[in-house]
């Protein structure tokens, strides 16, 4: 199997529980692991037959930055949603790091892996 990925993908959103983050924009990180058979575009060297992660960032990063989720949860499983229902991807891993969101924690967040590899 072969995999592309984001790593370190940093957008700006509103979420969290509490009254005031419900007022400002916080920074979540993304490191997004996507099942892709690469052979067909390792044939022709054509983005056309291949997963392009350009498209795929910008889309994560549209639904992110117009998202207002509560929980980490929700936002990383619509996150693994969108990519695998748009870009028919099989497989998704994705880490989502809330950073600074436990004081004394340099990284706060979850792991999510969904569909098949």
């Amino acid at each position: 199997m072969d995999i592309i990925f984001l790593g370190g993908l940093k957008i700006d959103t509103v979420i969290g529980i509490y009254d005031w983050e419900r007022e400002i924009k916080q920074t979540v990180i993304l490191d997004i692991e996507m099942a892709h058979d690469i052979k067909k575009a390792a044939a022709t060297d054509d983005i056309e037959d291949t997963l392009d992660y350009k498209a795929v960032s910008q889309h994560v990063i549209n639904f992110v930055e117009q998202s207002e989720f509560f929980l980490v949860e929700k936002l990383a499983e619509e996150i693994n949603h969108t990519i695998r229902s748009t870009f028919n991807v099989p497989w998704v891993k994705l880490t989502l790091n809330k950073k600074g969101a436990i004081s004394g924690a340099s990284d706060v967040g979850i792991i999510i892996e969904r569909g098949t590899k």
